[in-house]
């Protein structure tokens, strides 16, 4: 009996919970029912929204067809007119073209013309210019020419560029060599300068190209040697260093671009000789230094001898004020003593009067007025 109640209650007590989830499970379905028909109203309003809006739709499409043939029809008539007036302004434009374009060529034909006359001044003024370049290389083609030349250019960069007392030309050494110029420096210093320049070599380099390279080098080397044998003389008061003027800027660059067989640059091989190749340009340069140095060094010796002269004049400012001392103690005692004799000179001049009124008065006065003058002890024993 025991088990079966207990098998029945087990019974009621599945019954109960089946009857439990029917119920919610039905409670569940009625509010996904419920869902769904408010789902469905919606739908039924969007789709009677929609095809109200497809209607007003419609009527927005037959209205924008209608605007857009009326302006096609516009457009189109346009058109039409534009083609025309283009007709028309496309001819005028032809016409102008050509008659600007007959214009242009009659200008051009005169320009053409203009440059053929000019090609044949210009080809008139090259043969000139190359029966000048002849005459001057004959006329260069002495070395003493080419001497004559450089001598002229040196002495213009050297007139245009320090005082004349700063230079001499010609100047002669005690061996009797003469350099084309030497610079005055301060210290009694000279700087020679050489002028000469291998022009036979270069004109050699130019006519005979890469060929004659060698010839031009090694005459600008033995040149450099000759310089610094001549002119480099140490006991006469030049420099270590001496100048080689190459009076043509295209020369100066060739040396440049030089070499010789070793592979070492000309312009190397002059410094190691403590000679220094330059072109007019790089010699107005140094002269150009050389003239602010001499100045500075001028002004430094006016300085000197600005400071030797303030120092003198300090040394008679201090004997000025030895004697002004002396003269000023002088004054003092020379006050003291005009002080000293006023006084004694008022005495007296009292004496004097009371000595005059005694005389009218009697004796008693002259009395009293010897003994107011009575002589210091010291003065009465000189007097006995």
């Amino acid at each position: 009996m025991t088990l079966m109640a207990i098998v029945a209650v087990i019974f009621g007590l599945l019954l109960l919970g089946l009857v439990g989830w029917l119920l919610v499970q039905n409670a569940q379905e009625q509010k996904k029912n419920a869902a769904l028909e408010t789902q469905m109203n919606e739908l039924r309003r969007d789709l009677l929204t929609l095809s109200t809006t497809q209607a007003q739709s419609s009527t927005k499409i037959e209205t924008l067809a209608g605007t857009v043939a009326d302006r096609l029809e516009a457009v189109t008539t346009a058109l039409k007119d534009g083609v025309k007036d283009s007709a028309e302004v496309t001819s005028k434009l032809t016409a102008e073209s050509q008659a600007a374009m007959s214009q242009e060529l009659k200008n051009t034909r005169e320009q053409i013309n203009q440059i053929q006359q000019q090609l044949g001044q210009v080809q008139q003024a090259g043969q000139q210019m190359f029966e000048t370049t002849r005459t001057l290389e004959n006329i260069l083609g002495g070395a003493k020419s080419r001497g004559s030349l450089g001598e002229i250019t040196l002495e213009r960069l050297l007139e245009d560029s320090l005082p004349q007392a700063q230079y001499a030309k010609q100047y002669r050494f005690r061996s009797g060599e003469a350099a084309d110029a030497v610079i005055f420096l301060l210290d009694n210093k000279k700087l020679a300068i050489d002028s000469k320049f291998p022009l036979d070599a270069y004109r050699r380099l130019s006519a005979e190209g890469e060929e004659a390279r060698r010839a031009f080098v090694s005459a600008i080397k033995l040149h450099a040697d000759s310089i610094a044998k001549k002119y480099i003389v140490p006991d006469e008061g030049t420099l270590d260093v001496a100048l080689m003027f190459v009076p043509s800027e295209t020369v100066f660059y060739e040396l440049l671009m030089s070499v010789d067989g070793k592979g070492q640059p000309v312009d190397e091989y002059c410094r190691g000789r403590s000679i220094f190749p330059v072109s007019p340009n790089t010699l107005h340069a140094n002269l150009r230094v050389i003239a602010m140095g001499l100045r500075g060094m001028q002004i430094e010796e006016n300085a000197k001898h600005l400071a030797a002269n303030l120092n003198g004049l300090r040394k008679q400012l201090d004997t000025f004020a030895d004697f002004f001392d002396k003269i000023g103690t002088h004054l003092k005692n020379a006050q003291a003593s005009y002080a000293e004799a006023d006084k004694r000179f008022g005495k007296a001049s009292n004496t004097l009067d009371n000595l005059v009124s005694s005389s009218e008065s009697g004796q008693p006065g002259i009395e009293d007025a010897q003994r107011a003058l009575a002589l210091p002890p010291a003065a009465a024993k000189g007097g006995v």
